[in-house]
Parts: C-alpha cells; structure tokens; sequence
C-alpha cells in the first residue's frame, strides 16, 4: 500500500512541476517577441498580410489568450480587421474533459467581402493558386461506430460578448451591396442541456433596392446534449425597417413566442407566436410530426382584422385606387390547420373582405399538389374595387394604334394546366358586376390530367336562371373547348341597360348554347367556333324601334294616303320571337326569325360578323289583321296577306336603334303580289310588266316628298 500512495504522490508531484513549470513559462515568455514569425508564418502559407500591431497576452488560470489591433489585407485591400479578441478557458476543466470558457470577448471585428464581375469572391483567394484546405476521409462504419462510443460533450461558457462587428459585401457582377453593421451579442451560462439568455442587436443596410433594417432580439435558448433536441424560449424581437422601398416611412416589425425542434423524432412546435408588421398582426400555434414531404400539421392561424389601406399608407406604398374608396378597410383572416400526413387541411376557415363573410375549408396534398377549395361567399360588390373611371379620354390616335401594336398571347398555360389538380366549390349569395346583380351563384371547377372542367356555374339572374358549363382539354398544344350554357326566363331589358347602357329589346330570353371549338387565343377561337344558339324571346318589344310604323309606311303607299306624324310610339311590342343561330366562325347565320306582333307576322333570315360587328338582316311583316288605328294604314283586301319588307343593316355597336327601316326595293315584289291578287284572273307576266311600266324605278328612290308623291300616283294607277 505504501507503494501504491507513493507513486500517487509521486504523479502529484510531476503534475505540479508541469504546472509549475509551464506557469514559470507564462510569466517569462513575453509572446510579442514573436509577432515578426507569427506574421512571416501566416505570409508564407497564405495570400495575407498580417499586421499585430497591437500586444499579444495570454495567461494559465484561466488559460488564456488576448490579441489586440490585428489586420489582414490580401492582395492590397482590406480583408479583416480586429480591435480585440478575448478568449479565456478554465485550465482545470480541460484536464477533467469538461471545457469551459470563462469568457470570449470580440470588439470591433470588420470584414470586407467582395465579389469580382466574374463572380468569383476575395476570400477564394486566401490559400495560394492550387492549394486547398486538407479534407480527412473517415470510413463511415468506424466513425459511426465511434460516435455510438463516445459519450456526449459536456461544456459551458460562462460569457460570450461580440461588439461593434460589422461585414460590407459587395457583389460587382451584379451591383449588389449589403452591410451589417452595430452587430452586437451578448450570452451568458451557456451549457448543454439548460436554457440561457441571448441578447442580439444589429443594423443591415441593403444597396438595391435601398433598405435599413435595425433589430434587436431577445431569448432564451437551449440545445440537449445530444445536440439534436433545440428551444427558443421567451423570443421578443423588434425591426424597424426604412428606405426607399417605404419612401419617408419607419416601419415598426416584431416576433414574440415560443419554438422548439427535436430533430431525431421530427417533431416541431410554435407555441403563442405573434408576427406583426405596422398594424398587420398574425397569432399561431403550430405542431409538426414529420419533416419533409409526410409532414402533419395541427394548429391554428389568425389574422386580425386590418386595414389594407392603412397598412400600404404605413409601409409607404401608394394607395390602391378604387371605385368605392371606403373598400379595403377590413380584412381578416383564421383557419384551423390539420390533416393526415403528406396532406394539409384547412377546416373552419373564415375570410372578410369589408361587409362580405366567407367561410369553408381547403386542403393542399404535398405528393401530388393537389387542391381542394369550398368557400361560401354572401353578398359581394366587385364594381366597388375596380379602378374609378378616368375623365381623361385617350386620344384617338392612340386607341387607333394600340390593337395594332398589341400582340396577341396565350390565354393558358398549358403545361402549367396539365399539372393541376383542382377541386373547388365556390358559391355566393350575390355578386355585382358590371352593373350586373347575379344571385345564389354556384360554380364547380375540377382539373386533373390536363382535363379543366366548370361542371357547373348556375345562378340566378334578372328574374330568371341560368346554369353554364365548359371543358378545356389541355392534353395537346390545341386544346379543345366545349361550352353548353342554359338561359331560363332572364329579363333582357334590365340586363343589357346595366351590362352595356343598351336599351334595344325586352322580354324573357330562354337559350340553349352550345359551342366547340379550338385554340389558345381570342381570335383562333373565334375562327374555329361550331355550334348553335336556339333563343326565344316571350313577351317582349323592341324599345327603340316602331316596326308597325314602318309596315304602315308601305300599306299607306298602296292606299295612296299618307301616315299621320303623332302618336307612334318608339315601340314594338311581340310575341314569342325565336330562331336559331349557327355558328361558323366569327359568323351567326339565322334563317328561321319568327315572331308574332299586332295584326302581322314577323319572318327573317340574316347574318352577324362578330369580327366586324355588323348585322344584315331581311325582315317580312306579313299582315294578317289590322295593324293601327291610322286611316292610312287600314287593311284592305289588297294588303291582307301581303309582305311588307324591312332591312336592319349596319353596326349593331354603335346605333342600334337606326338599323332597320323600310326596304322599298323590296317593297316591288310585295307590290307585284297584291296587283295579281286585285287583278284576279289575269295572268303574273302581265301584272309584273304593269307594276315595272307603272313604278319603274320611282320605288327606288326616297319615299318622302316630290318622289313620294310620284309613288303615289303610280301605284293609284296601278290599282284602279
């Protein structure tokens, strides 16, 4: 035993004269005779020159080690600079395996980074052209195996202080310059498994656009010893944010809360975190099970209410203008978060826009991003947030020029469209649009495979009801559409007054489209468009026209008489107008018009050019009864039965009330069939020869005044 405690002592004894001796080192050795060779060392295996020009200390308890002004430059410019490093270590906690700092104190620290216009940046350059920083290769299987053996490391830091840092990056290829600047940070009793208080300070300033970000955060944080289990505690931080991107605005931004991660059970968790921005506030709680692509989400996310408008006018943003300024002052936002993983729902979701609720749920699947949408709206305004009108009209000349300058795009994408996949249920209670009051609308809208379909979009419109549908086949460069829409019962006056300020027709349109078509641009569609359009109009007039006037016109001609100039009216009232329009192209061919008015019957056949807005119409009025209460317009037995002709030509976008009149070149033929009929027994070629003898071409000319009045006579003759 007495062996034994005298090797003990003897060991002792060796670790103190170590101790010793290496104490009687620091005391004698002064470390600044060696600044030259520290210097020439760094020189020699490095494209730096060093510069300690202040003093080099160092100390055994604790072990330590002070630098004082040092200065790296690398080929002639700036590098790094230092005005102090600190860096303190217990002795006695190295030779027991468990480190700790007293303290490490950096001030004044100054890096420069810069970029060249090849893109390659100066701190490449450090090591001399082909040298590189030695990269051990270790054999996976022994370094995990010496991983499992090892035990965790155990350490702490009393102190850590970094003041007045600041690093300027300057990146020439793209003009770029970013600098942070008043860095400062301050942490105490840092070990592994304990929570321990962070203080953070800086000021970052961004080049282009222009931007200043001053912050200060404050937490507490811990790390397990295992290094995989993390927590932010406590977290309060505040920014205020200033440049150009804010004008002459300071922007006030903050984040408050909790978080933690565990990375070997991949779980995380957000607990009372609280962002804001100006008077923008976002609260949530938040749990993850799961990184990566089989996340589960559970928690809840809120937006209190705000005003956009403020909030642009707070961030220095010009105002959004609208046609009702009042609009965009109160928004809100919350949701529940959940969902099975690899899959995100929303449920309870609810959204304000101003006095409009909408509520429902939604849904994001991560494997194939997919999404799932059902959202109930009431009562919506969309004119209100239209840009106002400008009382500036624009010049004739540029409007003139600018579908020429214009080049026509796309409508879809179609390679983004093959990737979609869409289920979304929209509804609204009412939605306003130009001028248009749509009630209990519905619309369904599925995409998958390239396949975009509106399986439904119904509502209810101007006294009646309509319900549309389409398909875009985007599985080719040329896609396929079909459209099918039903029009039950729809007041066609009050639509077309509010849609286009048009007061041509009335009465309740009933149709049946249906369109195919191919393309992927406005006017190729247009060429390609096939289909019908079967329309019936019950009950209705056309508002700004007199038709009866204008049949009478002719029925006074026969009767040799002419039309009183009052109590005409501006209308026409009908029964029951209906057709069918085929579609070819940019033309609508009509060859079936039929309608039913007092004492006539309406009969036409015609055309429109969508690409030029242009309609020519052949109408016959066949009169079947008495027409007016005029003297000049009775019904004889030589007008009964006959067709009165009338002509709509012309743009229908521009006046549609002047485009149909009388058609006195067709009016010859009606003439030639009552002459037969007066004639009785006498044969049409000789009746055609009369009419041609006795009118000539008198008819063609304008039925008002001295010609009139030849007419007149003409047709007098021709009938006595």
């Amino acid at each position: 035993m007495k062996a034994v405690r005298y090797i003990v002592l003897a060991l002792i004894g060796l670790i103190v004269l170590a101790v010793v001796a290496v104490g009687v080192a620091f005391l004698v050795i002064d470390p600044n005779t060696y600044k030259p060779q520290i210097e020439k060392v760094v020189e020699d295996k490095t494209n730096l020159d060093l510069v300690l020009g202040g003093d080099i200390g160092w100390s055994l308890i604790p072990l330590g080690l002070e630098l004082n002004d040092v200065e790296a430059t690398l080929e002639g410019e700036p590098l790094v600079s230092l005005d102090q490093l600190v860096a303190e270590v217990d002795f006695w906690s190295l030779i027991a395996m468990s480190p700790r700092v007293n303290s490490f104190v950096l001030d004044g620290l100054d890096a420069r980074l810069t970029v060249a216009e090849d893109g390659t940046g100066n701190w490449t350059r450090i090591m001399p052209e082909g040298e590189t920083a030695p990269e051990a290769e270790a054999d996976p299987a022994q370094t995990t195996e010496e991983e499992e053996g090892q035990a965790p490391l155990d350490f702490n830091i009393e102190e850590v202080r970094v003041s007045n840092a600041q690093v300027h990056y300057d990146d020439r290829s793209t003009g770029q310059s970013v600098t942070l600047e008043d860095f400062s940070l301050t942490a105490s009793q840092i070990a592994l498994g304990q929570n321990f208080p962070l203080d953070l300070g800086f000021r970052v300033a961004l080049g282009e656009p222009e931007l200043d970000v001053i912050g200060n955060i404050s937490a507490r944080l811990s790390a397990n010893e295992a290094l995989d289990n993390f927590t932010v505690s406590d977290l309060d931080s505040s920014f205020d944010l200033s440049g150009e991107t804010f004008g002459d605005k300071t922007v006030n931004a903050g984040i408050t809360g909790s978080m933690s991660a565990n990375l070997a059970d991949e779980t995380a968790t957000i607990s009372d975190l609280r962002a804001s921005l100006a008077d923008l506030e976002l609260t949530t709680e938040l749990e993850v099970n799961g990184f990566g692509d089989q996340a589960q989400l559970d928690g809840t996310v809120n937006v209190a209410e705000f005003s956009l408008r403020k909030l642009l006018s707070d961030l220095g943003q010009p105002a959004i203008e609208t046609e009702d300024e009042d609009v965009l002052k109160a928004l809100a936002f919350s949701t529940t978060i959940g969902g099975p993983a690899g899959k995100v729902e929303l449920s309870d979701l609810s959204m304000k826009i101003d006095d409009t609720d909408f509520t429902g749920s939604a849904s994001y699947s991560v494997a194939n991003s997919a999404i799932g949408l059902d959202l109930q709206g009431t009562q919506f305004n969309a004119d209100r947030y239209l840009p106002p009108e400008s009382d500036e009209p624009a010049a004739e000349s540029e409007a003139e020029e600018a579908p020429a300058n214009t080049a026509e795009t796309d409508l879809l994408p179609l390679e983004t469209l093959r990737t979609l996949v869409l289920d979304i249920n929209l509804g609204l209670e009412q939605l306003i649009v130009s001028d248009l009051t749509i009630n209990e609308i519905a619309s369904v809208i599925t995409a998958k495979d390239g396949l975009l379909k509106l399986n439904e979009f119904s509502g209810k419109l101007y006294y009646g009801d309509f319900n549309a549908n389409a398909t875009v086949d985007a599985r080719s460069d040329n896609p396929e559409w079909t459209i099918g829409s039903k029009v039950n019962s729809v007041q066609i006056l009050p639509l077309l007054d509010d849609l286009a300020d048009l007061n041509l027709i009335s009465g309740g349109a009933n149709l049946n489209i249906d369109v195919d078509t191919r393309g992927n641009r406005v006017s190729v569609l247009r060429e390609n468009a096939k289909g019908e359009i079967n329309f019936n109009l019950a009950e209705g007039e056309f508002t700004r026209m007199n038709m009866t006037r204008m049949a009478c016109q002719g029925i006074a001609l026969v009767n040799g008489e002419t039309l009183t100039n009052s109590g005409w009216g501006e209308t026409t009232p009908f029964n029951d107008m209906k057709g069918t329009l085929q579609i070819d192209g940019n033309m609508l061919n009509n060859t079936n018009l039929v309608a039913a008015l007092a004492g006539m019957e309406l009969s036409g056949d015609g055309t429109v050019n969508l690409a030029t807005d242009m309609m020519d119409y052949e109408i016959g009025l066949r009169v079947v009864g008495e027409i007016h209460r005029d003297e000049a317009c009775r019904v004889t037995e030589y007008v009964e039965g006959a067709v009165i002709p009338l002509e709509c030509r012309g743009n229908f976008a521009e006046d549609p009330a002047g485009l149909c009149s009388f058609d006195g070149s067709r009016f010859r033929d009606t003439l030639k069939d009552m002459a037969a009929k007066a004639a009785k027994g006498k044969a049409r070629e000789e009746v055609d020869k009369a009419v041609d003898e006795k009118l000539g071409k008198e008819l063609d000319k304008r039925l008002e005044g001295k010609d009139a009045e030849k007419v007149k006579d003409a047709i007098k003759g021709l009938f006595n």
